[in-house]
């Protein structure tokens, strides 16, 4: 017990300023093994982590304990309400959510029925998610999620039957890029509506303390701006580079004579992409941003140096990833 005294289950557990400490982070929540466990066992966890909290930790638990309680937590719960996620919309469950359906739309690109059902799938499986891990202190009214939903999912449908139509020409290689240009379009739509009472109304910035300053819409664009690129970041290399590796395993005579096996053999394959990018992207950026005062809205800037001088040269917000860290990047 000597060894828990001062322990703080909340403080991140490697250096968030750094993409190493980050990658360890999120390589930590994204473990996929985790979506097996009972309901119980992540109830276990849940109240092992608010014990720890209101320091009673049970006698006999270890640091080694506490700190997987903390991932089976981070991995399962929702931090804004401490309730336990649906099952698809938890970070565990992106890499065996995500690599089904990216594999079957890297599979199914050839005629336009089957590009729109993939399509429409992936953008229903990204609205559940997006709609789990909202952010309850800037609440998205069901509406909005809806007219998100559809327009990112228009978008998408759009694009991937567009270009499809459009590459009928091109060399092949070029048309199994497709689905790609459709997911990153649909990125730039979908979460950008999705967060759009941010961009209206700002989101909140605070002082290196912790102290709240105001609302800034230039923030809520450059945390949203900095989402959009990691989750098109995320899907990039297996939507790019498999299909040129699928283009030249297919000239061989035993894949021909193996066609059923495509699909589950590019699903295998997003995978092991997915394992390493989905972590990879979400460390490109720091959970906590910040950006120079004099960058901030004119009404703002002039409050904050009216109130603080030159003591405050950096405000910083949560740019909107769902996992909320204490640790605060270095001014960038």
């Amino acid at each position: 017990m000597e060894a828990l005294k001062g322990f703080d289950i909340d403080a991140p557990r490697w250096d968030q300023s750094t993409f190493m400490g980050r990658l360890k982070h999120f390589f930590n929540i994204t473990d996929c093994r985790t979506v097996l466990l009972p309901d119980s066992r992540l109830d276990e966890a849940k109240a092992l982590v608010e014990s720890c909290r209101a320091g009673s930790v049970p006698p006999g638990t270890t640091v080694e304990q506490l700190h997987y309680a903390k991932k089976l937590y981070d991995s399962a719960f929702h931090p804004d309400t401490g309730d336990r996620m649906n099952l698809i919309g938890r970070m565990s469950f992106q890499v065996p959510g995500g690599m089904a359906i990216t594999g079957f739309m890297l599979q199914f690109y050839r005629t336009v029925p089957a590009v729109v059902f993939w399509q429409w799938v992936n953008q229903s499986f990204n609205a559940l998610v997006n709609y789990t891990n909202r952010n309850a202190a800037s609440p998205i009214t069901p509406k909005q999620i809806g007219v998100a939903y559809v327009t990112a999912t228009s978008t998408a449908l759009a694009t991937a039957v567009g270009l499809n139509l459009y590459t009928k020409k091109a060399p092949p290689l070029v048309a199994r890029w497709v689905p790609f240009a459709a997911v990153a379009a649909a990125n730039c739509v979908n979460i950008p509506m999705m967060r759009q009472q941010e961009i209206l109304n700002g989101i909140a910035v605070t002082d290196e303390d912790g102290n709240k300053l105001g609302h800034s819409r230039k923030a809520a664009v450059k945390g949203i701006t900095q989402v959009v690129i990691s989750r098109v970041t995320m899907a990039a290399p297996g939507m790019i580079i498999l299909p040129i590796i699928m283009q030249r395993l297919e000239k061989y005579r035993f894949m021909q004579k193996i066609t059923f096996l495509h699909g589950p053999l590019q699903v295998m394959m997003v995978g092991v992409f997915l394992i390493f990018m989905v972590p990879a992207a979400c460390s490109l950026f720091p959970q906590s941003c910040s950006m120079a005062v004099s960058k901030l809205e004119p009404e703002l800037r002039e409050s904050i140096i009216s109130q603080y001088g030159d003591r405050v040269s950096y405000v910083y917000f949560n740019k909107g990833l769902r996992n909320k860290l204490t640790l605060q990047s270095h001014p960038v």
